[in-house]
């Protein structure tokens, strides 16, 4: 058990059940700092449920939000049961792959969302 991340680029196909279908573009295994500031972008765009197994769609500013964040060391402190430990670090590099796979889709006109599971 633990916390799973994932970036997807958001079809224009719904499967059988109603929902979206999606292509993976990147995936994290306990980055808890990153999860903090996906909640709290959850938040501020009008997000009430608790934030697990749910979609955020990410904006160009966004993702600007997100490298300064990385660059600047500054994703929140996050922690919980199923979280781990800081590992930005870690995954400094993948972020930022991240965030420049994120630029090109969002400027092909598609849909980036994030979403996670613990």
């Amino acid at each position: 058990m633990g916390l799973d991340q994932y970036a997807a680029v958001r079809l224009d196909t719904k499967d059988e059940e109603g929902n979206w279908e999606t292509e993976e573009l990147a995936y994290w295994r306990k980055h808890p700092h990153l999860q903090g500031f996906m909640e709290n972008l959850y938040i501020e765009k009008g997000g009430t449920e608790e934030f697990n197994c749910v979609d955020v769609e990410l904006t160009l500013e966004d993702i600007d939000n997100l490298e300064r964040a990385i660059m600047e060391g500054a994703l929140p402190e996050t922690g919980g049961f199923f979280f781990g430990e800081d590992s930005d670090d870690y995954y400094t590099e993948q972020d930022l792959e991240f965030v420049s796979n994120a630029r090109k889709v969002l400027a092909d006109g598609q849909t980036v969302v994030y979403s996670s599971w613990w």
